[in-house]
């Protein structure tokens, strides 16, 4: 067939397009000519950094990504994890980092629908949403229109879609201030014998539309997510997508309705380059070819070019692959719930890509080298240099309640009330820990007493001064927040954001963050069974701190045992486990030194992946075995702070030893990792408290008597104590005070 061009195809086009001119060499090489204007944008959306992973590819083949319980790792729309009684749990998270700078409202939600598409695609019932939010400088003009936009934007979608936000991250850092972070993620409950997956099988059968209309919004999307920005940025408005939560219960309220009937073969959601990259994913898939008529398509706006039908983002569709008898019992589900369904193409044994419009054949491709011989590249990259250490005596001085009382009041460390508190957390009526502990925690609905838990963790200044050991500590952290509350850790999804691969330093952080993040999943038995990179995370050259995401997802067999973080009494003992050979040391790339003394020197802190396990397990056990009253994991602000939130959450106050000869400042403050405060009840006879700590020294763990649980104020070794209304206050008073412009 001859094609024609209505679209000259340029330099500069391609270049439009995000691809290298030997990329588009490439292209003409493998199709024997000049693509068409359509055909080019095919190519564009399947070959970008993030459809491709064509920069990341070679490292994320590394990460262990298998184990007993994983039913489906990466390669699916979600990954899949077997929780027990025939049940699985489906998760995993991706940013909308790019569209939600552009359009905070619309950005934010419009992320949130889309993991929650992917979930439900799979067969199962999303019970569970959080998001990873990272901003700018407080003070940056920008970042408290963007905070408003993009928790708006979460709560709109969230709250009315009917998923509770169960957890979640925010953070501020000037690094952000031209290119902020939104993670999201969802996980849903599904039967095991029940899922549902992307491949296509069977020759001449529907290619199914489903849901919501085709618009203009969102065309050339994904290709805006794969490149940096520049003084252009509000000309990338019209590529941010617009969603409807109310279409989306609908769609997934069928879906799951359709399944039930057995129609369906496959079934992908348009996500990211919409209709190319679900259609062409399924056929690849299934070794088959895909076959589309573009004037099938249900479109809610006049004059769509075959380009904008393909590379449209509108929200709120899917496509799937059906058995022929069951085609008009599938379309009559979509019609009672009042969503589009219409057959816009058939299956094929040639492994062809054809559309057609208007009776013309607009794209005729090879399908699997669309996705198969997408670039694959090994950029070169440096290794990072570890910053030098700090000296033993480099102890800046400050008064340890006032920096308490500073640190546990500041846009780090204050509580995000304000933000979570716009999230509906009790909605289907399962939650059991709402945000603000170490993990969100829902019921399993259909068992009686078996409950998940969810995290979300990263430290990004850990991760650039030392991207190994950040990566380590990324899912350290997140393992230990789960073991926290009584939970086993099953698996994790990731989300690596970084900035521009191209440049060797950049590449180099990633390299190393995905080597610390694989080396922690294999020690802790967690792997990564889905996931997402989002790569060029830069304003005009300049790079956010490496931010990779873990969430995490924990299994409680029995919730009543569960822990939390508030102090349970007065009169308790409080136990330090897991404290190196003093209560803490390490100052180095701590929020104490950051915030306190506007410093960002010294390495990061080590990962023990051995001591975490060791620790980890033991801690899990004494909340099994109902010993342990309340446990927090230590972590940002370290020992002091992690103390304070225990007492805020539960009224209570605590007064903790001095160590003679001991510098205060490293044993509250610095930031060692793989520690747990456990609360236990006074243990009075004197032979039974010391069979219990001969149980922790023989199970090689240090865990100090530290304190004592009680009265109305936080004392920290010499220093006055804090009235725990005082920490209250000023850990509540920070977030509402600066969005309302009084900060």
């Amino acid at each position: 067939m001859t094609f024609q061009n209505y679209v000259v195809i340029t330099p500069q086009l391609i270049a439009d397009h995000g691809l290298k001119p030997d990329e588009f060499d490439k292209i003409v090489k493998l199709i024997g000519r000049q693509p068409t204007y359509t055909e080019l944008g095919i190519f564009s959306a399947m070959w970008n950094e993030h459809c491709s992973y064509k920069s990341s590819k070679k490292w994320l083949r590394t990460l262990p990504t298998s184990g007993p319980l994983v039913i489906q790792g990466p390669g699916e729309n979600a990954g899949v994890v077997d929780i027990g009684d025939g049940q699985a749990v489906v998760f995993k998270m991706e940013s909308h980092n790019h569209p939600s700078y552009i359009e905070p409202y619309q950005g934010a939600a419009t992320g949130v629908g889309g993991i929650l598409r992917d979930v439900f695609t799979m067969g199962a019932r999303p019970v569970a949403a959080m998001n990873a939010l990272r901003f700018g400088a407080p003070d940056h003009e920008k970042t408290r229109h963007l905070v408003s936009g993009v928790v708006a934007g979460v709560g709109g979608y969230g709250n009315s879609f009917g998923v509770p936000t169960v957890g979640g991250e925010v953070e501020f850092d000037e690094r952000y201030n031209g290119n902020i972070l939104v993670n999201a993620f969802a996980a849903g409950l599904a039967d095991t014998d029940k899922i549902f997956y992307s491949k296509a099988e069977g020759v001449g059968l529907p290619v199914v539309y489903l849901g919501a209309k085709t618009g203009r919004d969102g065309v050339g999307g994904a290709t805006m997510a794969s490149a940096e920005f520049g003084d252009d940025i509000e000309e990338k408005r019209p590529t941010v997508q617009v969603g409807d939560p109310f279409t989306e219960k609908r769609l997934l309220e069928a879906c799951l309705e359709l399944m039930a009937t057995g129609a369906v073969i496959a079934i992908q959601d348009m996500g990211a380059a919409g209709l190319t990259c679900s259609a062409v994913e399924m056929g690849a898939k299934g070794d088959l070819g895909i076959e589309l008529d573009l004037d099938k398509v249900p479109v809610r706006e006049e004059n769509m070019t075959p380009y904008e039908m393909m590379l449209s983002e509108s929200q709120e569709r899917m496509l799937m692959v059906l058995h022929p008898e069951k085609e008009a019992e599938a379309r009559a589900v979509f019609e009672k719930w009042e969503l589009d369904f219409a057959t816009v193409g058939i299956t094929t044994n040639d492994l062809r890509f054809r559309v057609k419009w208007q009776g013309r054949e607009v794209a005729n491709l090879p399908i699997k080298d669309l996705g198969d011989e997408a670039p694959e590249y090994d950029r070169p990259w440096i290794e990072p240099k570890a910053p030098a250490p700090l000296a033993a005596d480099d102890i800046p001085a400050y008064d340890v309640a006032d920096a308490l009382l500073k640190l546990i009041g500041s846009p780090a460390l204050s509580s995000r009330r304000w933000v979570y508190e716009q999230y509906d957390t009790m909605i289907q009526g399962n939650s059991l820990q709402r945000p603000g502990g170490d993990a969100g925690v829902i019921r399993v609905e259909g068992t009686e007493k078996k409950a998940l838990a969810f995290t979300s963790d990263v430290t990004p200044r850990y991760c650039e001064a030392d991207p190994y050991e950040g990566g380590k500590q990324a899912v350290a952290e997140a393992w230990r927040n789960l073991t926290a509350t009584g939970a086993d850790p099953l698996a994790a999804t990731d989300n690596l954001n970084f900035g521009n691969p191209e440049r060797p330093e950049i590449m180099g952080q990633l390299v190393k963050a995905i080597e610390g993040i694989g080396e922690a999943c294999r020690a802790l038995d967690f792997p990564i069974v889905s996931g997402n990179v989002s790569l060029y995370n830069e304003t005009n050259g300049k790079g956010i701190l490496p931010t990779p995401t873990i969430g995490g997802v924990g299994l409680l067999p029995d919730w009543d045992k569960m822990a939390r973080i508030g102090f349970a009494g007065e009169g308790e003992m409080i136990l330090l486990f897991g404290a190196p050979a003093l209560w803490g040391t390490h100052l180095g790339q701590s929020i104490y030194l950051r915030d306190l003394h506007d410093r960002r020197d010294g390495p990061a802190p080590a990962v023990d992946l051995a001591h975490e396990r060791r620790v980890g397990d033991f801690v899990r056990n004494l909340i099994r075995s109902g010993k342990a009253t309340a446990v927090h994991d230590v972590s940002d602000g370290g020992l002091g702070i992690a103390l304070a939130e225990m007492a805020i959450a539960s009224g209570i106050g605590a007064t903790i030893k001095k160590l003679e000869g001991q510098h205060a400042i490293p044993l509250f403050f610095g930031e060692d990792q793989g520690r747990y405060i456990v609360t236990v009840k006074d243990i009075p006879d004197v032979e039974e408290f010391s069979r219990f700590m001969s149980e922790i020294r023989e199970a090689g763990i240090f865990a100090p008597w530290i304190g004592t649980t009680g009265g109305t104020k936080l004392k920290l070794g010499a220093a006055r104590g804090v009235p725990v209304k005082d920490l209250q206050k000023a850990y509540e008073g920070w977030f509402p005070g600066y969005m309302a412009g009084e900060l």
